[in-house]
């Protein structure tokens, strides 16, 4: 039974939740934690029976298959490895390959709505919510989504307008409520990093010591 420490990071699209984790990451020992993305629990295209990808509203809770996630955690925590899948956003769809991942000390869990699910937010010890200006998260959204996953402009301010916003408001703004640690202006807030990364050690410490 490893028991891990596991710790949430959620916030709205493009509020910097993979630049916080990569700061978190470097103030820890990174051989002790794991990086797990709700992002890849997406479900795949052929469960919506052939409806077109633009149709989809990808934004909301169940498009995620967070039962699987929970279940997975829940091995992780006991010191079993898992198979996550593996998500191509280019084509919406899960690849055949799985991502072999180990069970570690320390457990991230990164997603916009990983603390609406009661059963997946239990699971957490530390419960952090990026709070960033929702102009500045459009832009990089508009951003990744041209870069990074080949969408247009029009695609990409057609699917803010049409879920992306509205599922924020409905869902990832009022999950806020959940957070243990709330960090404004995401990423720039180097002071608040600072005081996650030391309640971090200090939580890890705790658990070690009543472990041992």
């Amino acid at each position: 039974m490893m028991q891990s420490l596991i710790i949430g990071i959620a916030g709205g699209t493009g509020s910097g939740k993979t630049t916080v984790t990569a700061k978190i990451l470097k103030s820890l020992d990174e051989e002790r934690v794991v990086v797990i993305q709700h992002d890849s629990y997406y479900r795949d295209l052929a469960t919506y029976h052939g409806l077109a990808p633009d149709k989809i509203n990808f934004d909301h809770p169940d498009s995620l298959e967070s039962n699987l996630l929970v279940s997975h955690l829940q091995e992780l925590r006991d010191g079993n490895m898992i198979e996550q899948p593996i998500y191509n956003f280019t084509t919406h769809q899960r690849l055949k390959e799985t991502r072999g991942v180990e069970p570690k000390e320390i457990i991230i869990v990164e997603g916009i709505l990983i603390f609406v699910e009661r059963a997946l937010r239990d699971l957490m010890d530390i419960k952090i919510f990026l709070d960033t200006d929702a102009d500045e998260r459009l832009i990089r959204r508009i951003r990744r989504d041209i870069l990074e996953r080949a969408r247009s402009v029009d695609s990409v301010m057609n699917q803010y307008m049409n879920t992306v916003k509205p599922m924020h408001l409905e869902f990832v703004e009022p999950s806020k409520h959940w957070a243990d640690i709330i960090i404004p202006r995401g990423a720039e807030n180097t002071v608040a990093i600072d005081m996650v990364v030391t309640k971090i050690k200090s939580m890890f410490n705790l658990k070690v010591g009543a472990m041992s």
